[in-house]
């Protein structure tokens, strides 16, 4: 009886050793996309800031041609 228990111990052992090896590749590939994800995302959001930025730009742009026609129309009251 005991032969059959030390049979069934590693046996067990053997099988969670598999299994936690199993679950702890699974969670590193789960890591390993977000962090594939959040790349792209930073990436995206970086490229949005940049754009915004080109935005306010040109709108400081237009405002100030636009103060320039205003002060054109007053002149010519």
């Amino acid at each position: 009886m005991s032969g059959a228990f030390v049979a069934i111990v590693i046996v067990l052992i053997v099988v969670v050793g598999i299994t936690v090896s199993v679950s702890a590749y699974f969670r590193l590939q789960r890591h390993r996309a977000d962090a594939v994800a959040m790349a792209a995302y930073r990436k995206l959001a970086e490229e949005a800031v940049a754009k915004q930025d080109s935005l306010r730009e040109e709108l400081a742009r237009l405002s100030e041609r636009l103060a320039e026609v205003e002060r054109l129309l007053k002149s010519i009251d």
